[in-house]
């Protein structure tokens, strides 16, 4: 019997249907359950052939159970060597040296000292930075949001430098991000799983929160097809089995806003019927795909074409 579970804090809606589709199938030698943890001891095997991560990124308990899981044979959605160094700077990174059009973009250090750090701790940093060149190269309106982490937490609309100085000062020790704002004409959130299933969903961030999955506009059959193609080529270099792109058209450029999201929003009651109905159809016939394909005690993990490229020290494009 091999064993898909799904690792979850107070989600209910998307880890229930995904468990009850799983067993509804009636695949022999396979079942879907909640992960249970009862102890962790190093280097010994889980009971799940596969486990589907949507919490780990709030619980290092839950983290490094996982990592150890996948270097005793466990495929984890996602990868959580991966995603634990991954953050959505890098992301943008990336993007430009693949081909995948991205808002202009450069880091911050934090406001604040980091704990254990002085003033001297950052010998190498210029003061003050060069921020009429940051100004000039990113332009306002801005948006200012962590380089890491999601959920439109500490996210920034700035509308001019006195501005951007005001709030910076609110972000404590968070690294930021200052981008550029794509003024866009049509939003796009994308599920893509197993690096080759793409749901592109029309979406409105300015609507209200339970109301940004309704939309009055859609891709043209070209313009899809464009997205898909983005969607997982980000996927591909990446390597995530399970992850959300956002795409923001700007005179029918499609400009990759958000595309770290290993744990996407997949509840019913925000992303609507149909949505949630694929996005648990899809989750449950990939997991049962990664569970008949596993190989015990083996790296069952995917691994983005960027990690391999750089291992095997080919160029990256």
């Amino acid at each position: 019997m091999k064993k898909i579970g799904i690792l979850h804090g107070k989600e209910r809606s998307f880890p229930t249907a995904f468990i009850d589709r799983v067993n509804s199938k009636g695949i022999d030698g396979i079942i879907a359950e909640p992960v249970r943890i009862e102890k962790v001891v190093q280097g010994e095997p889980t009971e799940y052939a596969v486990i589907i991560d949507r919490i780990s990124q709030d619980v290092p308990f839950y983290r490094a159970y996982l990592k150890n899981a996948a270097l005793c044979g466990t495929a984890v959605i996602n990868n959580p060597f991966w995603w634990s160094a991954d953050e959505k700077f890098f992301n943008n990174c990336l993007a430009t040296k693949i081909g995948v059009p991205v808002p202009k973009t450069v880091i911050l250090p934090s406001y604040q000292l980091p704990p254990d750090t002085t003033g001297e701790s950052f010998s190498n940093l210029a003061y003050p930075l060069d921020w009429d060149g940051i100004f000039n190269y990113i332009g306002f309106p801005a948006y200012m949001k962590p380089f890491a982490g999601g959920g439109w937490k500490s996210v920034y609309r700035l509308e001019n430098k006195d501005e951007f100085l005001q709030k910076h000062g609110e972000t404590g020790e968070l690294v930021m991000l200052l981008q550029e704002e794509i003024i866009f004409e049509e939003y796009y959130r994308c599920y893509c799983i197993g690096g080759k299933y793409v749901r592109i969903m029309p979406y409105e961030p300015r609507n209200p929160f339970h109301l940004r999955y309704v939309a009055d506009f859609s891709p043209s059959a070209e313009k899809l097809k464009e997205m898909e193609e983005i969607v997982l080529r980000i996927n591909k270099y990446l390597g995530y089995d399970f992850n959300t792109v956002e795409l923001a058209l700007r005179d029918g450029v499609p400009y990759a806003i958000d595309f770290c999201n290993p744990a996407p929003d997949a509840d019913i009651n925000s992303v609507g019927q149909e949505n949630f109905d694929w996005v648990v159809e899809t989750a449950a016939t990939f997991a049962i795909e990664k569970a008949q394909s596993n190989e015990p005690a083996k790296d069952n993990l995917t691994w983005g074409e960027y990690v391999k490229r750089s291992s095997s020290s080919q160029n990256l494009i």
